[in-house]
């Protein structure tokens, strides 16, 4: 008799399982991120880092062709003497605007990666608060849904509450 108790209990636990109040919502995380002060403040401060990389290359890409122009006037009448080392300093500042156009890349997208790190947390801190909240058994990412149910809930609302936007 104790074997069949037991047997029926452990067959009608999986049950219990299932009967649990499963609650599910969606944010939109890209309408969360960009509604964020700290998110036009990153993109203000990325904007500007990359206008003085693109200021100081065209600089250089002007001083370039302004050498340039001379020599290509002047080359008949240098030596071969001066006119290799004109051609040299030609050369050497459209390597150095080069390697300066790769620097700003390589800066401005790791600006973008250390600035963006703390605006994602601070996100998926305040979705973990409203999911804690709200007693929701998972929250989803609006841009991997491809339906959603009349019982789903949107806590973007919540979410942009939690942070204050």
């Amino acid at each position: 008799m104790k074997k069949i108790i037991v047997l029926a209990a452990i067959m009608l636990f999986p049950l219990g399982l299932f009967a649990q109040d499963i609650k599910i919502a969606y944010v939109n995380t890209q309408e969360i991120i960009t509604a964020m002060p700290e998110f036009t403040a990153m993109n203000t401060e990325l904007q500007k880092l990359q206008q003085d990389f693109e200021n100081e290359i065209k600089s250089m890409q002007e001083e370039h062709n302004n050498k340039y122009q001379a020599f290509v006037q002047q080359q008949d009448s240098l030596t071969e003497n001066i006119r290799l080392r004109r051609m040299q300093e030609i050369q050497g500042i459209q390597e150095r605007t080069e390697q300066l156009y790769q620097v700003a890349q390589q800066t401005v997208s790791q600006k973008q990666e250390e600035l963006f790190k703390p605006i994602q947390d601070k996100m998926m801190k305040a979705i973990q608060d409203v999911g804690s909240e709200n007693n929701y058994t998972c929250i989803l990412n609006t841009g991997m849904l491809l339906y959603t149910g009349n019982n789903s809930i949107n806590a973007t609302p919540l979410v942009r509450t939690k942070l204050g936007i």
